[in-house]
Order: structure tokens, then sequence, then C-alpha cells
């Protein structure tokens, strides 16, 4: 098997098998990371490379939209509002060669990716204390 292949079947796999909200992370790692490389390319004025990572980031906050359940969370509507919000900017920027709308997207996103990790962990966290009491009782 090639290495591209392998590489591709790990990915594959290791999404498969990840909790929602591991793979919610995993999705936020994955934006934060194509701003910031879109950022850091358009400032050296590598236009291929930041408009490839502009539209990844953009395929992901949509996937995020797509996915986001706005009858189950009051704020979800204003979450989804912001998700195609930012793709815009984003389409803007790439229009504009503008690093600094990248870098205020990637700002906005880094908190986002924070509380869903935190949420996660303390998700994590309870899991085992709750299945301790139950089989306790």
């Amino acid at each position: 098997m090639s290495y591209g292949l392998a590489q591709a079947r790990y990915a594959s796999d290791t999404t498969a098998t990840v909790s929602p909200g591991r793979l919610l992370v995993m999705l936020f790692d994955r934006l934060v990371a194509d701003l910031g490389t879109a950022h850091e390319a358009m400032v050296r004025g590598d236009w291929a490379t930041s408009g490839q990572r502009i539209a990844n980031a953009s395929e992901i906050l949509l996937e995020l939209r797509a996915t986001l359940d706005v009858q189950a969370w009051p704020d979800g509507d204003g979450l989804a509002r912001l998700y195609l919000w930012m793709v815009s900017e984003l389409m803007q920027a790439r229009v504009a060669q503008s690093a600094q709308r990248v870098a205020d997207c990637r700002d906005l996103v880094v908190p986002l990716r924070d509380a869903w990790r935190q949420a996660g962990e303390q998700l994590a966290g309870a899991t085992p204390a709750a299945d301790v009491s139950a089989g306790a009782a």
C-alpha cells in the first residue's frame, strides 16, 4: 500500500471511530490550521495556497453549519449565522487579498474551538463518574 493510500485510510478510520465531540474538535483544529496557513500564505503573496486553505476552511464552516441542530440549542441559530458570515468574509478576503480578514475569522474560531474542546473534556470526564455511581446503586 502506498504512503498516500495508507494516510487516507488512517484518516478515514480515525474519523469513523472517534466520538462526535472529538470529531467536532478535530474539525475546529483543522479550521484553525487552515485559517492560519491561509493568513501566512496571503502575507507572503502565495495566492494559490491561501485560496486552497480558504476553500478548505469554507467547506468546514459549511459542514459545521449543515450539522448544527438549531432546534436543540437556543443560540444555535446565531452560531449558524456566524458560520455563514465567516464563509462570506473569507470569500471577500480572498477576492480583496486581505490577510487581516482571514486573521479576524481565525480569531473568532479559536475561542469556539476552545469552548467545544472544554465541553468535550467535561463530558468525557463526567461519563465515567456517572457509570460508577450507576453501578453502585
